[in-house]
């Protein structure tokens, strides 16, 4: 049984806030909560659970703060919600079968990975340009798929999202980064439900931090309805590089127990 202390508790409130503040803008924040929970010590499974609580705040405080200045029409959107749903129950239902271990090991690669796309990436803007897959091809391929990469692993998934509906359905960075909300939205409800149902979650830590992704979801949303997305590479890649530095400097770590560090 994981024994969570108040420093704990505040320590990860300040990291909901943070990647709500984050994950509003540009997608990402599980890079910011996911290994805040490991670094606290939580099992991995517990981490995947409690994250969806916490996490099912924020993209509900950042839907509808776009929804009602006017950047996501949700009913319009709600079949390609529901795929979403859909795909996350099904990589929820994968990651309480998984070894404990293969998160952990993989995570920092996975960090490293987004940090350099993001850091070679051209410039991205706010205009919308050609879209080159459909609505409907897109609701029914990359949306279940990336929800079900939310509910198996999580961090990164608002960033595949955006990046997916700039790149092949033409969106706008803000129209983007609001439509990504809603369908996260939808993952994480639908891998939220398998998580309660597997007992993988930590209440009093999914809530605390929930009510942090909330309100940083808020001040992020307004921020980014205000002046754009012209954080979103260098403070994508500076929070990937330095928590992949320092899973990885984790004595415990899976690779450095191999590798004999």
């Amino acid at each position: 049984m994981y024994d969570v202390t108040l420093q704990i508790l505040l320590l990860l409130f300040a990291a909901a806030f943070f990647a709500g503040f984050v994950d509003s803008i540009a997608g990402g924040g599980g890079l910011v909560t996911v290994p805040a929970m490991l670094l606290a010590g939580i099992p991995p499974l517990q981490t995947l659970g409690t994250n969806k609580v916490q996490s099912i705040f924020g993209s509900a405080s950042a839907t509808i703060a776009y929804a009602r200045q006017g950047h996501v029409q949700l009913r319009e959107q709600l079949p390609m919600a529901l795929m979403a749903v859909i795909g996350g129950m099904f990589g929820a239902m994968l990651a309480t079968v998984m070894p404990s271990d293969v998160l952990r090991t993989i995570l920092p690669f996975l960090l490293i990975a987004i940090a350099l796309y993001f850091a070679v990436k051209p410039n991205l803007g706010d205009v919308e340009k050609h879209r080159r897959m459909s609505a409907g091809l897109f609701g029914v391929t990359l949306v279940p798929l990336l929800g079900f990469y939310d509910g198996a692993f999580g961090p990164g998934t608002g960033s595949f999202l955006m990046l997916a509906f700039v790149t092949l359905a033409g969106f706008g960075l803000l129209k983007a980064t609001a439509h990504t909300k809603l369908l996260n939205f939808g993952s994480n409800l639908g891998s939220l439900i398998v998580f309660i149902v597997s007992g993988a979650i930590l209440w009093k830590v999914g809530l605390v931090m929930g009510v942090g992704q909330f309100f940083g979801a808020q001040v992020g949303s307004r921020l980014a309805m205000r002046i754009g997305a012209k954080l979103i590479k260098p403070l994508l890649v500076a929070v990937c590089i330095a928590f992949a530095v320092k899973l990885l400097a984790d004595p415990a770590h899976p690779v450095r127990m191999w590798l004999g560090l």
